[in-house]
């Protein structure tokens, strides 16, 4: 099982580097159900290894003069104030026992685990359906404010439970601002590795971690990454985004049942 672990890290390098996210879509199931950590490690661990390979991936952009600093500043200053807030104030403080009553069991992890499964569900019909192309909004001004507003959302989600949000900041690049799709992608890996790294960092010391294990893992991953990137350069990622997307729908739906229904018989 561990080596289709590792396998499964090239693959969370490939996704990023071709649609701009998606990595943490996962590598949080992967290291909750294949390499049995907890859901709060398993966060941690994602935001180390997503963190990392977004942040090799971007170097090769900003060469390419890709990234949009003054957007990913923007939005990812926001974002990392709620990555912070969400890792430092909220999950230290949420009780063992979210729910346990009226016959009713919900644990932290599987809280967590069930709050990732509905942003994959959440994800994968974003994937799935076919997107119009975006009305641009006229008044830019009020655009940035939006975009600050939903920085700091996901930052939230990302420290919350570990996912990047690089399904929700590609297309708030997009039609907030009318970037074009590489542009995107590029701007996204750069506000991914900056919530990502930091959001390990502030709670890297309240969960244990295996350095050999996580280094081994990010190598793999920021392999996937490069040839993904390569692939990118040929073939339009918005083109794999619905075969992905089924991928993360049923992805999500397993996860569900796993804790909702199969839990109680193991």
């Amino acid at each position: 099982m561990e080596i289709i672990g590792y396998l499964s890290a090239i693959i969370i390098g490939l996704v990023m580097g071709l649609i701009g996210g998606g990595g943490s879509i996962l590598s949080v199931p992967i290291f909750v159900y294949i390499f049995g950590f907890d859901a709060v490690t398993a966060t941690a661990l994602s935001l180390f290894v997503v963190g990392v390979t977004s942040l090799v991936g971007t170097t090769g952009f900003i060469r390419q003069g890709l990234v949009d600093f003054r957007t990913a500043f923007t939005f990812g200053i926001p974002s990392i104030l709620g990555v912070i807030f969400s890792r430092r104030l909220v999950l230290p403080n949420l009780p063992h026992y979210i729910i346990h009553r009226w016959g009713i069991t919900l644990t932290k992890d599987m809280f967590l685990l069930l709050l990732f499964s509905i942003l994959m569900l959440i994800a994968a019909f974003k994937m799935i359906r076919k997107n119009d192309r975006p009305r641009l909004r006229k008044n830019h001004e009020n655009n940035y404010t939006i975009l600050i507003s939903q920085g700091l959302l996901v930052g939230i989600i990302t420290g919350l439970i570990g996912a990047g949000g690089g399904f929700l900041i590609v297309p708030a690049l997009v039609m907030l601002l009318g970037l074009n799709m590489k542009r995107a992608i590029a701007t996204s890996l750069f506000i991914i590795s900056m919530n990502s790294i930091l959001g390990f960092v502030s709670t890297m010391q309240m969960v244990g971690h295996d350095w050999n294990f996580l280094l081994i893992f990010s190598a793999l991953s920021i392999v996937g990454i490069f040839v993904g990137i390569g692939i990118s350069k040929k073939m339009d990622g918005r083109k794999l985004k619905p075969l992905f997307g089924y991928i993360v729908l049923a992805m999500g739906i397993f996860i569900i049942i796993k804790e909702l229904f199969l839990n109680q018989y193991t």
